[in-house]
């Protein structure tokens, strides 16, 4: 039996009751169930953690001490386990070199093709890049002023770890006596550089030392040669110390120094590379010889000097300096505080220069007067200094407030003055590379007329479109080159494709993906793997994406069952569980009511299951219910003129006092207007935040319709073990209030901060209040243990010894929400906040659970939670990003009772969302699309969900029409529930 399923035998994994359960092998299996009923201690904390425990158990002690090791889940045996890979909801980087190409390890691919059959150009003129001889060589030298020195060297070794003893050898015995290491030149005859084989070094043969003259040609002649013959085909030529001219004479894009393009500390010399193969002789630009590294944005050798690879620069910001240009001339400059007497002699001087008043508007100077001030004045100025000999004069160009800014931040070593500077800065794109981080050479190599940062500008629908065609411009030879690269190339686009990111373009930053997106993009380097006979553990796979795009993952996920495979997927999706072989519900309810298996079997057999609230739900004896009126709109918030990434110049109403659903594609540019434009420019204008940049818009007009503007999203409530959903909500403080009122707490003077685990004076010191002891283990991952003092529960025994009903504080943070409703029956105000955690799906959630072990979706109804307990002023604008996040069908309904209820109090809220029963919920619907990326950004449709559920054009709609009574049309899957209009009970 255990060759054809999976067996968990006595599972007790946080809330799992000694569970059993079987998963069949290579048949694609759905987790499901209750938000907290244990779905992901199943799969995750114990299926997953055996399966990857056993396999770094396998490995020697000498690598699980660079590995890591994970601990043994609870759970007595878990057999016919495969080896087990993990794709869940995590970003996939948060380095900002990190891209979409990089990542699927594309921009790899795309290196290799352009470094073996790209066609080299000249960065200034655009003409093919041909051979440069010898003789070419020789006579840009010549070019130089006569009696320039220069050191003709060959480039034998560059940027290769190695001690290179025998090198040193080998260069002696053929007579050469001068090298440069590094930048430093070594005599062999004396003394051999003692070289880190750790490190990369490069070494330069110094063939020649010359003065440059018309009389020194047969020698220059002959040295070049030799150098090229030392280095196959490259000479470097060294001037230590360079006329002025030296660029224009060689060429200053040839220039090259071992730093991602800056200067060497030691002097100012000049270096230029020639190629016997590359050079334009029309502009007499040398270019570098092309290899992989060469396309790379993270090495020197392809990194844009200027930004270093990032694609974008951080400068002093105009707007950020002169925030308010109606304030009076000596307090506009916000990073000029003219109570301080440097800023003041110099605001006074250049105002008496230019006769202009300190007290006039910064607006109403001429536009001279104000460029003058901001960036400097080009004639002299008079400034003056009194000190306790009198008054001191000086006459100087004032250099002007931006570029003191910039100079002070790159020269100060303060970190507090680095700091303030930056909070006038802006991240902009580099003026230098515009954007693309590659080098001009690099960006001038072209393959079928088109230079890699074009390709990694496309969307990948539009790469994969590219290269499918792109052989039949090849030539024969390049064919063959490029024949298995192209393959790989087109594969992982194809599998990119198949897993609904065709919208996403390559240079996109890894940081900025969604969890979804960064899923996907394993998902798809999974299937380009075509492993067999592995355990894929899912989480979510479908979050983010719309109906459409998730039958697509659908398919590539019964692929990759069918190559062998078994899945395992924690999902509430309830199309992905008609799919599905086999349907685990979790249950019967969350938290300690949960952790059992209420049905194992088909999709059949959970509908067919009366104890199921999934099945009730897959079968149609539950539904969420569609509104019987949609409500009118108050007036409307109008964004003018988005523009910003995909959005085509938009113009949006959003109507107020209604609840909208912003739906699309994956792509479309939802997150781009709720989020950059909308949120950004709201906080902007109503908060004054300036460190805000919108999204690039027109205007947002009806800002006096709304009081304030809430956006809830699913970061993080807290980054510490001692933020706990009591802490964030407040209810904590009146717990501990009530522990301060209690006989005993008064007899010993406790305040309530006694009962804080963050205060020393009640917290256990020994483990400083986190109830856990780390201990590290050689060899062993770190074992958490309960400390020994407190026995886990943070607090000391004088603390402890204070009871509420006969319970301690340590007891009340172990119990869940539900639980502690009905303990603090007495206490309004703690029951009112215990009731907004339960209105929101969080009954089942520990009061002191970590922060850190809270999912985003959790995080998101913690905070919508807190938003609730706050005084309602009935004009306030919510914007919420995909709430639905991990919630089942139960939950998700108790959610939208709760959007309701805010928007019946007089409050606008707006939801991206996906997922239907939710959309089907909303008075308006703002469709976007049609498709994702550069084919998205426009409008659809507009309007009720029925009116966009009768548009032919509109996805959203055509998916919603199953679920709307009062539309007789058939959605794409063709499975129409008769929905209901009536209240639901909660039972």
């Amino acid at each position: 039996m255990s060759k054809d399923y999976i067996e968990v035998r006595g599972a007790e994994e946080h809330n799992l009751k000694d569970l059993d359960v079987t998963i069949p092998r290579e048949e694609f299996t759905v987790v499901t169930g209750l938000s907290g009923s244990g779905k992901s201690s199943l799969a995750f904390e114990t299926v997953y953690a055996e399966g990857q425990r056993r396999y770094i158990e396998s490995l020697s002690a000498y690598a699980r001490n660079f590995l890591g090791q994970m601990d043994k889940p609870q759970v007595e045996t878990v057999e016919g386990l495969s080896p087990a890979i993990s794709i869940d909801q995590k970003n996939a980087a948060n380095n900002p070199r990190s891209t979409v190409g990089t990542v699927t390890e594309l921009h790899d691919y795309l290196r290799l093709l352009y470094a073996r059959v790209g066609t080299p150009h000249c960065p200034e003129c655009g003409r093919e890049v041909g051979e440069q001889s010898a003789q070419n060589m020789v006579e840009r030298i010549l070019e130089l002023p006569d009696g320039t020195k220069a050191k003709l060297a060959a480039p034998v070794v560059r940027d290769q770890k190695g001690a290179f003893e025998d090198l040193f050898d080998e260069l002696v015995s053929e007579g050469y006596s001068r090298v440069e290491v590094d930048g430093e030149e070594h005599d062999l005859t004396l003394e051999k550089p003692d070289l880190d084989e750790n490190f990369d070094h490069t070494i330069d043969v110094i063939v020649d030392r010359v003065k440059v003259s018309t009389e020194a040609r047969p020698r220059i002649v002959d040295s070049v040669e030799t150098s090229l013959e030392e280095a196959d085909g490259v000479l470097k030529v060294i001037l230590p110390d360079p006329p002025a001219e030296a660029a224009e004479d060689l060429g200053e894009e040839a220039r090259r120094t071992g730093a991602l393009g800056d200067e060497t500390d030691a002097d100012d010399r000049f270096v230029v590379e020639f190629s016997k193969d590359l050079a334009c002789t029309h502009c007499g630009i040398d270019v570098p010889e092309i290899e992989t590294r060469s396309f790379s944005f993270n090495s020197p050798h392809g990194a844009c000097p200027e930004c270093e690879g990032l694609g974008e620069t951080k400068e002093v910001d105009e707007d950020l300096v002169v925030q308010d240009e109606s304030k009076p001339l000596k307090h506009v400059f916000e990073a000029w505080s003219y109570n301080r007497s440097y800023y003041k002699t110099r605001l006074d001087a250049v105002a008496a220069h230019f006769d202009v008043s300190l007290s006039t508007p910064f607006e109403d100077l001429d536009e001279d007067i104000q460029e003058a001030f901001l960036y400097g004045t080009d004639e002299k100025v008079t400034f003056k200094r009194n000190t306790k000999n009198g008054t001191r004069r000086k006459r100087k160009r004032f250099e002007g407030v931006i570029p003191n800014l910039e100079r002070r931040y790159l020269e100060t070593d303060s970190d507090s003055t680095r700091e303030h500077i930056e909070d006038y800065m802006s991240v902009t794109e580099c003026p230098a590379c515009d954007g693309t981080r590659l080098k001009p050479a690099s960006r001038a190599v072209l393959v079928d007329d088109t230079s890699i940062t074009e390709i990694n500008a496309m969307s990948i629908g539009d790469a994969l479109e590219h290269f499918e065609s792109m052989e039949a411009d090849l030539t024969e030879r390049e064919k063959v080159i490029a024949e298995e690269i192209l393959k790989e190339i087109r594969a992982r686009l194809g599998f990119m494709v198949e897993v609904g990111l065709e919208y996403l373009t390559l240079d996109r930053e890894a940081s900025t993906l969604s969890g979804g997106e960064s899923q996907r993009i394993r998902l798809a380097t999974q299937i380009g793997s075509g492993l067999v006979g592995v355990l894929y553990v899912l989480d979510e796979p479908s979050i983010g994406l719309h109906q459409r795009d998730n039958d697509r993952l659908l398919d590539t996920l019964e692929e990759l069952r069918d190559l062998g495979n078994t899945l395992l997927v924690v999902e509430h999706d309830e199309e992905t569980m008609r799919r599905a072989d086999n349907v685990i519900d979790m249950g019967p309810g969350p938290g300690k009511r949960g952790g059992e298996v209420v049905v194992n079997g088909s999709v059949d057999d959970v509908k067919a299951c009366e104890d199921s609230v999934t099945g009730d739900y897959l079968s149609g004896r539950r539904q969420i219910p569609v509104p019987d009126d949609r409500r009118d709109p108050d007036g409307a918030l109008t964004i003018l003129g988005a523009r910003q990434h995909n959005l085509s110049d938009l113009d949006v109403d959003i109507p107020l006092g209604c609840f909208t659903a912003i739906t699309g594609v994956s792509g479309s540019g939802k997150s781009t207007l709720m989020h950059d434009v909308l949120y950004k420019g709201l906080a902007r204008e109503m908060n004054d935040n300036t460190s805000v940049i919108p999204g690039d818009h027109d205007a947002i007009e009806g800002l006096e319709e709304i009081e304030t503007v809430r956006l809830i999203d699913q970061s993080p409530i807290g980054r510490t073990p001692r933020s706990n959903p009591a802490t964030y909500t407040g209810v904590f403080d009146h717990i501990r209030e009530l522990f301060a009122q209690t006989k005993l707490a008064k007899q010993r003077g406790y305040a309530k901060g006694r009962f804080s685990f963050n205060v020393s004076d009640g917290r256990c010191e020994e483990c400083g209040g986190q109830g856990t002891v780390k201990i590290e283990m050689n060899f062993l991952s770190d074992v958490y243990v309960p400390c020994e003092e407190c026995g886990g529960e943070r607090y000391n025994d004088a603390t402890l010894d204070v009871t509420y009903k006969d319970k301690t504080i340590a007891d009340v943070l172990e119990m869940s929400v539900e639980e502690a409703y009905d303990f603090f029956e007495s206490s309004s105000q703690i029951r009112r906040r215990l009731k907004l955690l339960k209105d929101v799906g969080l009954d089942y959630m520990k009061l002191g659970q970590p922060s850190t072990t809270l999912s985003g979706g959790e995080a998101q109804r913690i905070k919508l939670a807190e938003e609730l307990g706050k005084k309602d002023s009935g004009e306030t604008l919510y914007l919420l990003d995909e709430p639905t996040t991990g919630l089942h069908s139960e939950d998700e309904r108790k959610l939208i009772d709760v959007l309701h209820r805010l928007t019946d109090n007089g409050n606008t809220v707006v939801v991206i969302e996906h997922e239907l029963d939710l959309v089907k919920n909303a008075d308006h619907i703002i469709d976007l699309g049609p498709e994702g990326g550069e084919h998205g950004g426009e409008i659809v449709a507009t309007g009720t969900p029925e009116e966009v559920a009768r548009l032919e054009e509109s996805h959203t709609g055509r998916y919603l029409r199953d679920l709307l009574p009062k539309v007789d049309l058939e959605g794409p899957r063709g499975e129409r529930v008769e929905p209901v209009t009536a209240s639901m009970d909660d039972d």
